[in-house]
């Protein structure tokens, strides 16, 4: 006895779950990311901030005598910039070679 009126109780709970579920409003469109926009940003203003940066502590670095360092860390950031140009060319083309590698 006890168990059907468990199996009752569960079925009526159940069909008010269907019911609020087939009433609910429809969900809207997902909204999308503007990555052109971001890319844009990052490429017209942030970047630009970044390499002044480093111009500025190279022409310290470089004005305290210590070119060696200087050196280094230029080639450090120009090894950098070689890897962000090959991360931007794979966003760039990256469908592209995917489906090449995958036909």
């Amino acid at each position: 006895m006890m168990l059907m009126e468990i199996g009752q109780a569960m079925w009526g709970s159940a069909a008010r779950a269907v019911d609020a579920i087939a009433l609910a409003p429809p969900s809207p469109e997902p909204k999308t990311i503007n990555t052109d926009g971001i890319l844009t940003f990052f490429t017209t203003k942030i970047v630009p901030i970044l390499l002044a940066a480093l111009g500025v502590i190279f022409i310290g670095r470089a004005s305290k005598g210590e070119v060696s360092r200087v050196l280094t860390s230029s080639a450090i950031a120009i090894i950098g910039l070689a890897f962000v140009a090959g991360a931007a060319s794979l966003f760039f083309f990256g469908d592209s070679l995917v489906s090449l590698i995958f036909k």
